[in-house]
């Protein structure tokens, strides 16, 4: 992308105001992310005051059933669902890349195989699906990081099968095999960049798509029980709603806020990428 391709995507981006909405509270988010080993440098699992303090000066969003900080859980669980949302859905776009480059772009027997087993995992729901897998691998981060990625990929893969196939008849392509390039130089290096901003703004959602799963699951129990999580707050507090709400509500808050800001972010990611948009 050249300076002039970037700063008209900017433009284009800007004209959005849900987007830019969306960007302002991501940002916040990342920002607490970064900032919560400095603001909050102890355990956010330390006992610091009385069970059930409702939010006051001292603890600004209260203290759960154990006496934590609420405050210190969200800013330490920001790390932690951004991290899990980040890493699973690069994992899951490796995958489903892969398969639906190769699917798309040699089509016939291969295509056939490859998108009957994307269908196969499609057909089993995907958070019962995550549950048994993180059951079976028993619960930390990387069984949560593996058990998003093996469900979501499917959609990745007919997306990207979608893109490579209307691409690999067109004049560079052919051009490419003309002169001998080899199929693995051809997929990455003019095929592929041409379906970036389709995988982006799918992968911006997948990010959204994979924070709710991993609160999904830490708040049945099944979260990395030495971590932090905006889940396990959730979690931890639904037995005390009615005498602690705030011990939910601000968690389930901060996943309404941050999940919103992705989808915002990625709808305006689409629309800045649409070609039909640019002279508008």
């Amino acid at each position: 992308m050249t300076p002039s391709t970037s700063s008209s995507f900017w433009q284009r981006y800007q004209r959005n105001r849900s987007a830019m909405f969306g960007l302002a509270i991501l940002s916040v988010t990342i920002l607490m992310s970064v900032l919560a080993p400095l603001i909050y440098p102890g355990s956010p699992f330390a006992l610091v005051g009385e069970p059930r303090t409702a939010p006051n000066a001292e603890f600004w969003l209260g203290t759960d059933t154990l006496g934590r900080d609420v405050m210190a859980g969200i800013f330490h669980g920001a790390r932690t669902s951004l991290m899990i949302g980040l890493t699973a859905t690069v994992v899951s776009l490796i995958i489903g890349v892969i398969v639906g480059g190769i699917a798309g772009y040699y089509g016939g027997t291969t295509d056939n195989v490859l998108m009957r087993l994307t269908e196969f995992f499609q057909t089993i729901p995907n958070f019962l699906f995550a549950i048994v897998l993180v059951a079976v691998m028993t619960p930390s981060i990387y069984s949560i990081i593996i058990a998003i990625a093996v469900v979501t990929w499917p959609a990745v893969a007919r997306l990207v099968r979608g893109e490579f196939m209307a691409l690999r008849n067109r004049e560079f392509v052919q051009a490419c095999i003309g002169i001998g390039m080899s199929d693995a130089r051809i997929l990455a290096l003019h095929i592929l960049p041409n379906c970036l901003a389709a995988i982006s703004v799918i992968g911006s959602l997948m990010v959204a798509t994979a924070i709710l799963v991993e609160s999904g699951l830490s708040f049945l129990g099944l979260g990395d029980p030495n971590v932090m999580s905006w889940g396990y707050l959730v979690g931890a507090g639904r037995t005390a709603l009615r005498t602690a709400w705030w011990v939910c509500t601000f968690p389930g808050i901060a996943i309404l806020l941050t999940v919103l800001a992705i989808n915002l972010v990625g709808e305006g990611l689409n629309d800045a990428s649409n070609p039909r948009l640019r002279d508008k």
